[in-house]
């Protein structure tokens, strides 16, 4: 059952996404173009992320989840080294392609050569993360 709604709530966010037109790459770089030729309209669809998000973090403190499980931490405030590289990575990603990782996956049926490309580069980088990381942490030999 768990798997079932994970199915359903996955459709329902890539159609949202393609519905919404972030996976238009064209329109999500005119939504970073802010000193060219701005397109304002994805903006409607982060508030319409971000709202409820932050509605749903309040709504589900001291609750369960109706499947079972938990429901996520809510995430440390602190500004680190890994979330600066992160975030300077993604955005220089999402500008660059127009694509971040939920839009790309969900444009993979329609979307072209240069979806899939970018779709097999992006788990490329996910997977090179862990070492990375492992050896950015390890002390510096001596």
């Amino acid at each position: 059952m768990r798997n079932l709604f994970a199915l359903l709530a996955g459709a329902l966010f890539g159609a949202g996404l393609f519905v919404s037109g972030m996976t238009d790459t064209a329109k999500v770089q005119g939504w970073l173009d802010v000193f060219g030729d701005w397109d304002p309209t994805l903006a409607f669809v982060m508030g319409g992320a971000i709202i409820p998000m932050a509605i749903a973090w309040v709504y589900s403190r001291g609750r369960k989840p109706v499947l079972g499980g938990d429901f996520p931490v809510l995430p440390a405030p602190e500004i680190g080294r890994d979330l600066v590289i992160g975030s300077v990575l993604f955005g220089a990603g999402w500008g660059l392609a127009g694509l971040c990782p939920g839009p790309a996956l969900a444009s993979l049926t329609y979307g072209g050569s240069g979806h899939w490309i970018f779709a097999v580069a992006m788990i490329a980088g996910m997977l090179a993360a862990v070492p990375i990381r492992r050896r950015m942490a390890a002390p510096a030999p001596s």
